[in-house]
């Protein structure tokens, strides 16, 4: 590829700069009508390797962060080696290993697609959404507590403002109890009466709750989602995230229309961990997403609070192990959730109802993640995401989707069939072969 041509693929000519300008998000919140060129480059190539990229992709965070992300992505468009890829890295910087520069240009690649993302922008523009960036007033400093892990940019509805606002994380089991939705709603309510935004993940159960209660509330809620922002997941909530857009925020680091995945789910929990400086899960069991955010909070040196429930619930044994195991604060209402927070000032509260008047729903209720099967490796997860409930995909297209390269959806693969997970069959005029589920797995 020309030179030339090179860099017209990196540039932004009139008409995506204009398209630019209305996507990118203001500190005011009013769309500006001027965006210089290397403004728009910057935003462009930033676009771009939001699609390119996985959440999470700890080598492009840190290629972007010792080159830039139009630079980055520059070695790319001119189809630079893996070794010329190591060579730039190291001129500003940054050690690369041969393989991983290797296995991180194949994955790369096949998603690399000027069309693609300008037809992301324009799906952006017709749902409303808007990017936030690093470098501008709107981007949360919290981030930078994820180093390389951190998102590339975030595609936002709503009030982006709401990004930097003092908060509290909230999240729980899908299957909540009547007891787990009772004591969540009773927290935010308490919490946001000292005007705290509510995170969560718009998911099922508690995260539902506290996005409701919040709204019911007049207390702002951000809905971090793991596919697009313009993707409502699950769909039962389309309504409930239609609201939270016009009165909160909905925001995700993938592109719009993007499906969310097993392991798209298990990178979004950081996110929720690092917009806020205290995480409070209400209820959850041992193996589940819940506890998978609650991970990331320590981590990342966050405040971490517990809500304990009834010892024969199977709802609430994921708190009761963050109460023992790691040294989560026992929270049992707002002030306590204040005082996660590190508030001197305590919300005024009626007082709680007796223990007799709440319904702590059934004790044995199973929670969605729970059971004490094996965990399935992060690469196997990739790989079961990208194909398809019915028929099959073959090898390239299951890297493409899985956001690997070609190497590793093939062991990855071969590891599956070998547990009797996945089965190849053959296609006719296809010499690949394609990959499905093996049925009743």
């Amino acid at each position: 590829m020309s030179t030339v041509r090179s860099v017209a693929r990196l540039r932004a000519e009139p008409e995506l700069r204009t398209k630019l300008a209305r996507l990118r998000a203001v500190p005011d919140g009013a769309e500006s009508a001027e965006i210089s060129q290397e403004d728009a480059d910057g935003l462009l190539a930033r676009v771009a390797w939001s699609r390119l990229a996985e959440p999470g992709d700890g080598t492009a965070g840190a290629l972007i962060a010792a080159l830039g992300a139009g630079p980055a992505l520059r070695l790319l468009v001119e189809g630079e080696t893996p070794k010329g890829v190591v060579s730039c890295a190291r001129a500003a910087g940054l050690e690369l290993a041969i393989r991983t520069a290797t296995d991180a240009v194949d994955r790369w690649l096949p998603r690399l697609d000027r069309g693609a993302t300008v037809a992301d922008i324009d799906r952006a523009l017709a749902h409303g959404l808007r990017v936030v960036a690093p470098g501008t007033g709107l981007w949360p400093t919290s981030f930078e507590d994820l180093g390389v892990h951190a998102p590339i940019a975030l595609w936002t509805r709503g009030e982006s403002s709401l990004l930097t606002a003092p908060a509290l994380s909230v999240v729980g089991a899908r299957a909540a109890t009547g007891y787990g939705s009772h004591i969540t709603a009773e927290i935010v309510e308490g919490v946001g009466r000292l005007g705290l935004a509510i995170v969560s993940g718009a998911a099922y159960g508690i995260d539902a709750v506290a996005h409701r209660t919040a709204l019911a509330a007049g207390t702002p809620t951000v809905a971090v989602l793991a596919g697009g922002a313009d993707r409502p997941y699950p769909a039962a909530h389309d309504s409930l995230l239609e609201r939270i857009g016009r009165e909160g925020l909905v925001c995700a680091e993938m592109v719009p229309g993007a499906a969310p995945t097993k392991w798209r789910f298990r990178s979004r929990n950081r996110l929720i961990a690092a917009l806020s400086p205290a995480t409070l899960v209400t209820e959850a069991g041992v193996r589940s997403g819940t506890i998978n955010t609650a991970g990331h909070a320590a981590t990342l040196g966050r405040a971490l609070g517990a809500v304990p429930g009834p010892v024969t619930s199977a709802a609430s044994s994921g708190c009761h192990l963050l109460i023992r195991e790691y040294d989560a604060a026992l929270v049992t209402n707002a002030q306590e959730a204040c005082e996660l927070l590190g508030f001197d000032e305590q919300p005024d509260l009626p007082d709680r109802p007796g223990a007799g008047d709440v319904d702590s729903g059934p004790g044995g209720r199973t929670v969605s993640g729970g059971g004490t099967g094996p965990r399935t490796p992060p690469m196997h997860e990739r790989v079961l995401d990208a194909l398809p409930l019915r028929g099959g995909r073959a090898e390239h297209e299951v890297a493409r989707r899985a956001g690997v390269s070609i190497a590793d959806a093939q062991g990855a693969l071969a590891e599956l069939e070998l547990l009797g997970r996945v089965q190849r069959g053959d296609s006719p005029g296809d010499p690949e072969g394609m990959w499905g589920f093996v049925r009743g797995k």
